[in-house]
């Protein structure tokens, strides 16, 4: 008998001894085969798993406060060195508290955007003002934008009191100093009583490095307000779905308070927003993504960026909880949605909202409706909210737990290749043309999600790929959890 003869899965199937035994054998066939350097690498590194990006230390946080389109987002952008925060040039755009990690001169600290701060702010604008105030409690430092072509009104006044109250330090940036003749409008903000107003041009970047520089001055080594912006530690899940959908109602519900802005406005998140709640017991982070419209390049202004940064924050994020109407049949949206998270390979948990709407009849239908519309991703946990009442919210954190231990469970070599032997053996490949492709030897590259790499003779159809998947996860689970399955075609090595 020939070595490969001894080594097709079918006879793997009947080689005694354990199943760590069988995978040595295995992989002691793969010889036999033309390697590259890649896959001797590869199997060099088997069971080795890439440490998922650990976050930085709690670090001390500034708030970048003022009204409403003086230019808070784009210094932030200017700060951060890139394109992070949501500009447009139409009062409002920013309208929660959003956190970003930055730094200047070696020296790391939190950067707080904040929602444009008015006096007699009402509805929705009212509470962006709240969220603003809040953001001035939890920092340990203050940048105060005026725009400085329009010079201090009564609304900066007032902000001025309201940072005496807090005691923080302050540092005054006078935006829009674009060149040496705004430098006298940017004087006359001395008239605020913070010390020296900083000519800056945000857009353009003159000023700002003095400008950080006066803050690192006055910013402390450590923070007074640790924790109010961890990083780190909880678990990161993603809420995403189709805009007015309800997943900032369902993040107040879950916080059991107003954390972030809700209105009847569809799209009233534009930028993720981090919260920490303690849900089951356990600290999650979760983080309010903009709701998904159109396809990022049919989308324009600031839904476009928002729309990025949603593809971002779930590429941050380690579980998704997608968020649909009950009330309405699954959309485009909602596949393209799901696809993005499966494509992120980000765990997967689905939750239809508004739930409470439908009454016991329509529930029945619906129930196999949804199954219908989910039939390509049997895999991932389900469970029916209302995020207005709270109902079955509980059942959140099961699904969420499932979805991750899936994402990170890992199965031993000789289990894999004895289990797929078996399988293989029992529905071998069809053959075409001629030629039977065998898998010769199979290992989990890694988790987070599942990847494995399948070495094979020939050619393995889509079919049968998604046939192995299917048993992968009858056999090991790998529930609310996409599966990465790639195929190494190797050739055997010519005798001479």
């Amino acid at each position: 008998m020939s070595t490969e003869d001894q080594l097709t899965p079918d006879a793997a199937h009947d080689i005694p001894g354990d199943a760590e035994q069988v995978a040595s054998a295995l992989r002691a066939g793969l010889e036999d085969f033309e390697l590259s350097e890649e896959d001797r690498d590869l199997l060099a590194r088997e069971g080795e798993d890439e440490d998922f990006e650990d976050e930085g230390a709690s670090r001390p946080v500034v708030a970048i406060i003022g009204r409403p389109n003086v230019g808070k987002s784009t210094l932030v952008n200017r700060v951060l060195g890139r394109r992070e925060a949501v500009v447009e040039d139409v009062p409002g755009v920013t309208r929660d508290r959003v956190a970003y990690d930055a730094d200047w001169s070696g020296r790391d600290f939190t950067l707080v955007d904040t929602g444009g701060w008015e006096i007699d702010a009402t509805g929705i604008h009212l509470r962006v003002a709240e969220q603003a105030e809040v953001a001035v409690d939890l920092a340990d430092a203050v940048l105060f934008v005026v725009d400085a072509t329009v010079g201090a009104t009564d609304d900066d006044e007032a902000v001025v009191k309201l940072l005496r109250r807090s005691g923080k330090p302050v540092v005054l940036i006078a935006n829009k100093v674009d060149d040496q003749r705004g430098e006298a409008d940017a004087a006359a903000l001395w008239n605020l009583g913070l010390g020296q107003p900083w000519p800056v041009s945000a857009l353009h970047g003159r000023g700002t490095g003095d400008a950080l520089d006066a803050l690192l001055e006055v910013l402390p080594e450590k923070s007074a307000v640790s924790g109010a912006y961890q990083r780190g530690g909880p678990r990161r899940v993603a809420l995403l779905g189709r805009p007015n959908v309800g997943k900032s109602s369902m993040l107040n519900k879950l916080a059991g308070e107003e954390r972030v802005v809700v209105d009847d406005v569809a799209g009233t998140t534009r930028d993720p927003v981090d919260e920490f709640i303690e849900l089951g017991g356990k600290t999650w982070r979760f983080v309010d993504t903009a709701g998904i419209r159109r396809r990022v390049h049919q989308t324009r202004g600031a839904d476009f960026y928002a729309s990025l940064r949603t593809q971002t924050a779930l590429e941050k994020a380690e579980v998704a909880v997608v968020l649909m109407d009950a009330a309405n049949p699954l959309t485009e949206q909602d596949v393209r949605i799901i696809s993005q998270v499966v494509e992120a390979g980000r765990g997967l948990v689905f939750a239809y909202n508004k739930w409470d709407l439908t009454d016991e009849e329509r529930r029945y239908y619906l129930e196999r409706e949804i199954d219908r519309d989910l039939v390509q991703f049997p895999w991932a946990p389900r469970v029916n909210v209302s995020a207005r009442t709270g109902r079955h919210l509980e059942k959140l954190v099961p699904a969420i737990e499932t979805a991750l231990d899936g994402w990170e469970t890992r199965i031993p070599t000789g289990r894999l290749n004895a289990f797929l032997g078996e399988v293989v053996a029992a529905q071998p490949h069809p053959v075409r043309g001629g030629k039977q492709p065998r898998v010769l030897f199979a290992t989990q590259v890694g988790t987070r999600p599942p990847r494995f790499v399948l070495f094979a003779s020939g050619f393995i159809e889509a079919g049968y790929r998604r046939f192995l998947e299917r048993k992968l996860r009858e056999e090991f689970g790998f529930d609310g959890t996409p599966i990465e399955l790639s195929v190494r075609v190797r050739e055997k090595r010519s005798r001479r």
